[in-house]
């Protein structure tokens, strides 16, 4: 084998040329990433994709094509889909939890006289002690 092959050509088994338009992004030291991206897109596909696309995206573009292959391997059926789904869930969330503490913010700066009140009328209770307690640790 030619040393000097990209992984795409090493694993098409076919001589790299010169003017590989593989070459620039599938490196010989780490051919899974070509085998991924072949896997899920096709190498002509691929080679089609980024000869249409300009230079100086093309990076970009094989970075993104073995994200998503990377992602369609490991879940079928949703792929990164799935991945931004659970992502977006857990903004909505942390937005959610959010708007819930400074609404309770903004009740006790208005309110300090219930929520003082609250604290003194609690100090008894065995459960707001443990709830207290665990404020500060």
């Amino acid at each position: 084998m030619n040393p000097g092959r990209c992984a795409a050509c090493r694993y098409l088994r076919r001589r790299c040329p010169p003017d590989c338009i593989f070459s620039p992004y599938f490196p010989p030291n780490n051919p899974q990433r070509f085998v991924s991206i072949h896997r899920i897109y096709g190498a002509s596909n691929v080679a089609k994709l980024l000869q249409q696309l300009p230079s100086h995206l093309r990076t970009q573009a094989a970075d993104s094509l073995y994200l998503e292959a990377q992602y369609r391997i490991e879940d079928p059926v949703y792929g990164c889909v799935g991945l931004i789904s659970l992502l977006q869930q857990q903004i909505h969330d942390v937005e959610r939890q959010l708007a819930m503490t400074q609404a309770e913010i903004a009740f006790r700066a208005r309110h300090p006289q219930a929520v003082e009140s609250n604290l003194l009328n609690n100090v008894g209770n065995p459960s707001f002690s443990n709830q207290a307690s665990s404020w500060f640790m």
